[in-house]
């Protein structure tokens, strides 16, 4: 892939960085700790919130049974595996968040969350620098909310995946199909937000199952489409070359 190939990403990781810049800090709502299912379950505080993280694991184990191509070239390999520890670490981390909610413990929520959306960006870009960079500046951005409660550095973070692969991939010519797969993986992952801010709403509504519930639900099935996806051939479907 040629250095011009990137442009497009480029400028656009520029912009959304700027629009962030401009808009000035972001805070964490002062309500996020209050999630609408407070329902224990078997003996467990917050049930659905804390025994949905299961999928974050069936997820991961789906895409360690899935990483079986021996061709991988080091750096992919490397990034698929930090993305797929990431998705173990998210099991724990939430659980741990969800059993007694605060902003000590959603650090350990929001870390495992970040190195995920890091990873998939160094899958993407196949560079061993870039993995090393974006996993630091994915550490950096949970500490800099934590010490400061500005969510942009994160929230660019969670972001820029969802904008920057499309681009790379297209630029790439990357197969449609493998394009197709990310895009699902994408919608799932914009449903899962939308879940998690109608958390009270679908509550409300479903009665059985919280919106935050439904969110962890659908990230981890988000994850389970690219394992999928990933495990058709040698390339990742995110890769660019």
């Amino acid at each position: 892939m040629t250095r011009t190939s990137f442009q497009p990403a480029i400028w656009a990781a520029l912009l959304m960085g700027a629009a962030l810049a401009l808009h000035g800090p972001i805070a964490q709502p002062a309500d996020y700790h209050a999630f609408a299912d407070q329902r224990g379950a078997f003996g467990i505080a917050h049930g659905g919130d804390v025994l949905s993280n299961l999928a974050f694991l069936l997820a991961a184990a789906y895409g360690a049974w899935r990483l079986r191509a021996p061709a991988l070239a080091a750096p992919a390999r490397a990034a698929w595996r930090l993305f797929l520890c990431a998705l173990v670490l998210t099991a724990f981390g939430s659980t741990w968040y969800h059993l007694a909610p605060d902003d000590a413990r959603l650090v350990w929520d929001r870390l495992p969350i970040a190195l995920a959306c890091a990873a998939l960006l160094a899958l993407a870009l196949r560079s061993r620098l870039a993995l090393l960079l974006l996993a630091g500046g994915a550490i950096a951005s949970v500490c800099w909310w934590r010490a400061t409660g500005d969510l942009r550095p994160y929230l660019l973070l969670q972001g820029a995946p969802l904008v920057l692969i499309p681009l790379l991939q297209w630029r790439a010519g990357v197969a449609a199909r493998q394009r197709l797969a990310f895009g699902l993986a994408v919608l799932l992952y914009v449903l899962a937000k939308l879940c998690e801010v109608g958390d009270h709403a679908l509550y409300a509504l479903l009665v059985a199952v919280s919106g935050h519930t439904l969110k962890h639900v659908l990230a981890a099935l988000a994850a389970a489409v690219l394992a999928h996806a990933f495990g058709d051939g040698p390339r990742p479907p995110l890769a660019v070359s």
